[in-house]
């Protein structure tokens, strides 16, 4: 996971959206394109990128494959971005 592709990922609304709809349950493909006016091949595009950047995990089940929220990504986001506001830095110390 790089910070580009997790910012890629996260710069998209649709694909914002998934990830609010994985915030309380995990869901298969098929649950989250329930959700959206778009094709299934759309949606698995969409979950490719989420994938790639590490913010959703896939586990299958049977003929299913479900997918949830990868937590350990976004609380690695949200310490670099509480670092960078209230963190020192060399700027300070010069």
């Amino acid at each position: 996971m790089t910070f580009a592709e997790t910012f890629k990922a996260l710069s998209d609304p649709v694909r914002r959206r998934i990830l609010e709809l994985l915030k309380n349950e995990r869901l298969s493909a098929g649950e989250i394109g329930s959700h959206f006016d778009m094709t299934g091949a759309t949606i698995s595009y969409h979950l490719g990128i989420l994938k790639k950047a590490d913010l959703v995990l896939e586990s299958r089940e049977k003929n299913f494959i479900y997918y949830e929220l990868n937590t350990s990504v976004l609380e690695e986001i949200m310490l670099w971005i509480s670092e960078l506001k209230g963190g020192t830095s060399d700027v300070e110390k010069i």
